[in-house]
């Protein structure tokens, strides 16, 4: 049975690691029992030697820029563009940003700002694995950087305002700007962190609030999960 790579690209800021889960252990919830993962730090230079062991991989947020000079992007940029075609790729938030740049996009630092919240997408591509299906899904996002300008053989899924470029697919890829393996309460706590220094309030007001309201975070964690397991995922 071939296990899923989760590739860490960051950790929860200090003062939330010991209430919230590590990016990992979300990962590993939102993909349900049955499922098994090997972690890889990336950060530390760990990435999987042979992609073609595995059932897939998923590439976690992070709060580095993909555009940044630090030493572990290069070589998970490279390890995408080997792994492509060998297995599944995910990539969410940092991950997507990561893929879109590996595969031919571009990414920046948004002029629109803080992402922060509960952000609602418009689904605008169907693909085999989208089951339960949905014109809309809600799920908590925090991030600066945006996707915008996509690989020119990547499909385009999901999309909104503020983020046009929020779900891309490939026939063996795919990735979101937005977290769905983000609780409610860990989005809410982030905001929190930042408020009055590096968020408004009045902006963190509005995004706390958004975070009660209902969210799809099980549609997209059944769509991550089906396109998981059409690859011949087994059991634990």
């Amino acid at each position: 049975m071939k296990p899923i790579a989760i590739l860490e690209t960051g950790r929860p800021p200090a003062a939330l690691a010991e209430r919230f889960d590590d990016y990992t252990a979300a990962f590993r919830t939102l993909l349900g029992d049955g499922v098994t993962t090997e972690r890889f730090d990336v950060q530390a230079g760990h990435l999987p030697d042979d992609p073609s062991a595995l059932a897939g991989a998923i590439v976690t947020g992070s709060a580095a820029g993909v555009y940044e000079d630090l030493p572990w992007i290069p070589p998970l940029l490279d390890w995408l563009r080997t792994a492509r075609g060998q297995t599944r790729l995910v990539g969410i938030c940092f991950g997507h940003q990561a893929m879109a740049q590996a595969f031919g996009g571009r990414v920046e630092k948004s002029d629109r700002g803080w992402g922060i919240g509960l952000h609602r997408y418009v689904v605008v591509g169907e693909e085999p694995w989208m089951v339960p299906r949905a014109d809309t899904v809600a799920i908590p996002v925090s991030h600066q950087d945006q996707v915008v300008e996509p690989p020119s053989d990547a499909r385009l899924i999901a999309a909104s305002a503020f983020t046009p470029y929020a779900g891309l697919a490939w026939d063996d890829a795919l990735s979101f700007q937005c977290h769905p393996e983000f609780h409610p309460d860990f989005a809410a706590a982030l905001v929190e962190s930042r408020r009055g220094h590096r968020i408004a309030e009045a902006e963190a007001d509005e995004a706390v609030a958004s975070l009660q309201g209902p969210n799809d975070r099980e549609v997209m964690g059944a769509w991550i999960r089906g396109f998981l397991l059409s690859n011949g995922v087994a059991p634990a």
